[in-house]
């Protein structure tokens, strides 16, 4: 479904992703984990077409290395920014109608079931968004991407200080995407999450991908941990 090969990435003269390959498949989740720093970030907005890339990015054997922004979310790949780029003066319901997708077929995401997810949205939504707590505005950002009906959802430090409760919610969203059969690039630090709802784990350091496996490989290897993962 995705497939990275050889990708490299850079800002300005910098040389960030040095070589990067993996493959997300359709309907699984992928935890992409590391330090900070590590690339993983850059990783994902090369992917949406944000940071300079060489190499090859192909979505459904298509390269979409080098497209605009735009026209990759077209195809069905959808960003949860790690910043959450809400628009402060619009309500939670009008944030929620511009991420809507439209054409000749019904998308599998509506109001509903974005409250659904996220009860407080609902009580929220008439309320401008520049006003909700950081958890309502991941929330929010969460719920923006999925209405624009991605079949691939990259989703940037979702929990990133976040109080308990709501990483336990937005955990459930993790989960829901998995029974519905989302495909899913989760980049996290918290390592008990994306232990528990991915189905393989990668993990980088300086640049480049240093481990691949299951999460249950990942708890069993101490060393891996040890050196790119634990602080």
């Amino acid at each position: 479904m995705l497939k990275l090969t050889e990708l490299n990435a850079f800002y300005g003269k910098s040389h960030v992703l040095h070589g990067v390959s993996f493959e997300v498949q359709p309907g699984e989740i992928v935890a992409l984990l590391g330090r900070n720093g590590s690339g993983r970030s850059t990783t994902v907005k090369a992917i949406m077409g944000q940071v300079t890339g060489l190499g090859s990015v192909r979505w459904r054997d298509q390269e979409i290395l080098g497209k605009p922004a735009f026209e990759i979310a077209h195809l069905g790949v959808g960003l949860v920014p790690e910043n959450r780029d809400i628009f402060p003066k619009l309500t939670v319901h009008q944030n929620l109608m511009l991420g809507q997708k439209r054409g000749a077929t019904a998308p599998r995401w509506g109001f509903d079931d974005m409250y659904q997810l996220f009860p407080r949205l609902k009580e929220r939504q008439h309320t401008e968004a520049g006003v909700l707590s950081g958890g309502e505005q991941q929330m929010l950002t969460l719920c923006r991407t999925l209405m624009g009906d991605p079949d691939l959802i990259m989703i940037d430090e979702p929990t990133e200080g976040l109080a308990p409760k709501i990483v336990e919610q937005v955990a459930e969203y993790l989960r829901e995407l998995k029974r519905r059969g989302i495909s899913v690039l989760l980049v996290e630090q918290k390592l008990t999450i994306a232990l528990e709802v991915s189905q393989r784990c990668l993990v980088m350091g300086h640049g480049q991908i240093v481990f691949e496996g299951t999460p249950a490989q990942l708890k069993a290897d101490g060393e891996v941990r040890r050196e790119w993962l634990e602080v």
